[in-house]
């Protein structure tokens, strides 16, 4: 198996600043866990030097394998009741405009963690009154009524990954279905049309263009607003193999194409993440809304 050597525009600087210290003596001090962490992002010295973290709720501890994910298998974390208060609390004295909650598959709970999302939904509200709410969810595969309690909290934005073309499930997200993710996109535009849905994909695990363009047309079948596409880096030589580094011209392609198919808010980008810029992107994804209800109330 060849190694393929990491392009220069994957080279990011290491976190040294004291903003960066600041926000993971936060972090600790809460005793929360952080997706920036336990997934390895690359993008995580740039986030955390201005106190943005995207917080890992239900534990540390995922019930599911993905190829491609570096957070840990195995028993899960015993459910902690007081972790709403303490996100709730931690981002209050980051005092951030927006945040991303997202947590690990609970594949051994009743609702999957649903319920928790909820919970933690409202206490940010009751402590940060003024801050947007993104979360990005698992699937809750086989867990009737749990997407229907996280849409009744009205995050401001719901975040549910695809990850990979469908081709690649079976080796990259084995314990998900792809046409289940698909419609839980769908149904939550079903049940609060204001709620701004997104999702996204890795490149470089072996898909090909045209199946990238089929996902977005699934996606905006769904109605999807907003998609991120990013180049896959490989946690450890235990994950999936990556089979090509994406050129940036290519990612402008993605893009271009994306938003001729109608998305609201694209990213597209080989350090794009679900959560990256996720705040400056909300305030975009809010006028984009703005311009094309203007532009149906006043046709030109």
């Amino acid at each position: 198996m060849t190694i393929l050597p990491k392009p220069s525009w994957l080279r990011v600087k290491a976190p040294v600043s004291k903003e960066y210290n600041e926000t993971r003596d936060l972090m600790r001090l809460s005793k929360l866990h952080t997706v920036c962490e336990e997934a390895a992002c690359p993008n995580i010295g740039e986030c955390w030097a201005k106190k943005h973290a995207t917080i890992m709720i239900l534990g540390s501890v995922c019930t599911r394998a993905c190829a491609f994910c570096n957070i840990k298998t195995g028993r899960p974390d015993l459910l902690d009741p007081h972790e709403p208060e303490r996100v709730a609390a931690a981002l209050s004295t980051l005092g951030l405009s927006h945040v991303v909650i997202t947590s690990v598959d609970r594949d051994d709970l009743d609702d999957g963690g649903a319920e928790h999302f909820a919970q933690t939904i409202q206490a940010i509200r009751q402590a940060s009154p003024t801050t947007t709410i993104e979360v990005l969810t698992p699937d809750f595969l086989r867990k009737d009524g749990a997407l229907e309690k996280v849409v009744a909290a009205r995050p401001d934005v719901y975040n549910h990954n695809l990850e990979t073309v469908p081709r690649l499930y079976r080796s990259v997200r084995p314990g998900a279905r792809y046409f289940h993710s698909l419609s839980l996109l769908k149904r939550v535009k079903e049940l609060d049309p204001s709620i701004f849905t997104k999702s996204g994909v890795m490149v470089g695990l072996g898909e090909d263009k045209g199946e990238i363009f089929q996902v977005m047309d699934d996606l905006r079948s769904a109605d999807v607003d907003f998609m991120t596409i990013g180049q896959y880096l490989r946690p450890t030589p235990n994950h999936h193999e990556v089979m090509r580094f994406v050129d940036p011209a290519e990612f402008m392609e993605y893009e271009r194409m994306a938003r001729g198919k109608g998305f609201l808010m694209v990213s597209a980008s080989p350090l794009t993440r679900s959560s990256y810029h996720a705040g400056d992107d909300f305030k975009k994804l809010q006028i984009a809304r703005m311009g094309k209800t203007d532009e149906l109330s006043f046709p030109r």
